[in-house]
């Protein structure tokens, strides 16, 4: 499983169950949100000025990404309002008591004389 930062919070799989040869090209559209046939495109149209890395690339990627779990659906499970909004409670309270703990900290006397220790 490879996580990438900054393009989706769900993991990167081959999709060996919808896909052609190694399943890299619908792992990608799962992980992306596009349609399977658009990636195959793009992937055969970018062998045209690219063959080799390419080729180089699917098959690193068809040895590396691991088999997508049978259990594991494309689609996040859709959750209830009262359901948010109870998730959204129990973080905010969550949060609420971590506050509470840092600020009893950074008012204490302990937090004072540390401070002063670290400045000599």
């Amino acid at each position: 499983m490879i996580k990438l930062p900054f393009i989706s919070d769900k993991p990167l799989y081959r999709n060996s169950e919808e896909g052609k040869i190694l399943g890299v090209c619908a792992g990608i559209a799962d992980y992306s949100g596009l349609p399977v046939n658009l990636v195959r495109i793009i992937a055969v149209l970018s062998t045209f000025g690219l063959f080799f890395v390419t080729l180089l690339l699917y098959v690193a990627l068809g040895f590396i990404l691991d088999k997508k779990p049978r259990g594991s659906s494309a689609e996040p499970a859709t959750l209830s309002i009262d359901e948010v909004l109870s998730q959204a409670d129990q973080t905010l309270k969550e949060s609420e008591q971590r506050l509470r703990k840092m600020e009893g900290y950074v008012t204490s006397e302990t937090f004072s004389v540390r401070s002063r220790f670290r400045k000599l």
